[in-house]
C-alpha cells in the first residue's frame, strides 16, 4: 500500500512539474508595432475574427504562429496586429466626400476603400456603434 501511495505521489509530482512546460503561452506582443489581444469566444473562426478586426487571416496566422488556422479554441488569446489599411486605389471617390452604403458593407471595409479609419468615418457621421450602418445610408468620408 505504501508503494502505491508513494508511486502515485511521484507521478503527481512529475505531472505538476511538466504541465507548466507543456502549456502553450501566447506569443510575445510586438512592442513597437501596436495591436491588441483578443480572447477567442465559442463559435469564433479565424475568418470571422479577421472580418471583425479588419486584419487578414494570413496576418493573424503570422502574428500568432498558428500552424493550423482551422484549429483555434474558446479562451485562446490571439494577438491582433495594428490595422493599417492600404487602399486598392487611393483615388477611389476623388472629388466626392460621400459614400452610399451597399448591402454587406462595413465601416472597416468602407474605410479600406478610401484609406480612412472606420473610427474617423463613425466620428464624422455621429455614429456611436460602428456595427450599425445600413444599405442606402449616405456617409460623409473625411479626408485628412
Amino acid at each position: 500500500m505504501k508503494k502505491v501511495v508513494l508511486g502515485l505521489a511521484l507521478v503527481l509530482l512529475v505531472m505538476a512539474l511538466v504541465a507548466p512546460a507543456v502549456s502553450a503561452a501566447p506569443p510575445e506582443a510586438p512592442s513597437a508595432s501596436g495591436g491588441y489581444w483578443y480572447r477567442v469566444q465559442y463559435g469564433n473562426t479565424l475568418y470571422g475574427i479577421s472580418r471583425y478586426t479588419g486584419v487578414s487571416v494570413q496576418a493573424l496566422v503570422n502574428a500568432n504562429g498558428l500552424v493550423n488556422p482551422n484549429c483555434i479554441y474558446a479562451g485562446q488569446n490571439l494577438w491582433i496586429p495594428a490595422y493599417s489599411p492600404t487602399p486598392v486605389n487611393p483615388c477611389v471617390g476623388c472629388g466626392t466626400s460621400y459614400h452610399t452604403v451597399q448591402w454587406g458593407q462595413t465601416l472597416t471595409g468602407i474605410g479600406a476603400i478610401y484609406g480612412v479609419s472606420p473610427w474617423s468615418i463613425a466620428q464624422a457621421n455621429g455614429l456611436y456603434n460602428l456595427n450599425y450602418i445600413y444599405a442606402g445610408q449616405v456617409l460623409y468620408i473625411p479626408y485628412y
